[in-house]
C-alpha cells in the first residue's frame, strides 16, 4: 500500500488549530527528506481608511504573526510526500475546492505540484499557485491580505474542518482540558 492510499481516508482530529499544528509538526518531522520554507507576503488592504496610522500600528511582523482559520501560515514548511489541504477554491471543475486533500509531489519556487487524494479527480496532478487571500475572521484586528500558497499541512485537522470529509479511519487527539467538548461533538 502506498502512502497516498494509506493517508487518503485517514486523519487525526483535534479541537483547536494550535493542537492541529502541534500534531502536523510532529508528523512532518517523521517524513524523510528536506524541508522547504515558503514565506508569505502580508500587507494591509488598500481600501482601509487612515492607512498611515494602520501601517504604524500593524507592521509586517504583526501581520506575519496572525494565524486564523482559513488562512495559511506566514511560514509554510513543506516536504515532498506531505499531506496538504486546499483552503480556497482554485478550479471547481477540476475538483480543486476548499477542503480537497492532496499529497505534495514537487516543491517549486512559484508553484507546488500535488496529487489529488480526495473527490472525483483522485490521482490527477494539480499545480498550486500562490494566491492573495483576505481573512474573513472577525477577530482579526485589521483587514489585510496574505500572498501564500492556499494550502495547509493536513495530517491532522480541526473537528469543524472534517465536516463533509469522507474518512474511514479517524484518530482523535484531545488533550485533557478539552474532554468536556465530547459531550456535544460526538453525535453520529
Amino acid at each position: 500500500m502506498s502512502s497516498k492510499d494509506f493517508f487518503k481516508a485517514r486523519t487525526i482530529l483535534a479541537p483547536t488549530l494550535d493542537i492541529v499544528e502541534e500534531v502536523n509538526n510532529h508528523l512532518m518531522a517523521i517524513i524523510p527528506g528536506g524541508e522547504k520554507l515558503y514565506l508569505s507576503s502580508d500587507s494591509i488592504c488598500m481600501d482601509e481608511g487612515n492607512m498611515e496610522s494602520q501601517l504604524d500600528l500593524y507592521g509586517p511582523e504583526l501581520l506575519n504573526s496572525i494565524n486564523c482559520s482559513g488562512l495559511p501560515p506566514h511560514k509554510l514548511i513543506l516536504k515532498v510526500g506531505v499531506l496538504v489541504m486546499l483552503l480556497r477554491n482554485i478550479d471547481q471543475s477540476s475538483g480543486l475546492c476548499n477542503g480537497t486533500r492532496l499529497q505534495v509531489r514537487k516543491l517549486g519556487n512559484h508553484v507546488i505540484e500535488c496529487e489529488v487524494l480526495t473527490g472525483n479527480n483522485v490521482g490527477h496532478i494539480a499545480l498550486i499557485p500562490k494566491m492573495n487571500m483576505v481573512p474573513t475572521n472577525e477577530t482579526v484586528p485589521v483587514r489585510f491580505q496574505r500572498r501564500q500558497f492556499s494550502i495547509i499541512v493536513s495530517f491532522s485537522m480541526t473537528i469543524n474542518k472534517s465536516q463533509g470529509q469522507t474518512l474511514s479511519h479517524v484518530g482523535l487527539y484531545c488533550p485533557n482540558q478539552f474532554l468536556h467538548m465530547a459531550n456535544y461533538i460526538w453525535h453520529f
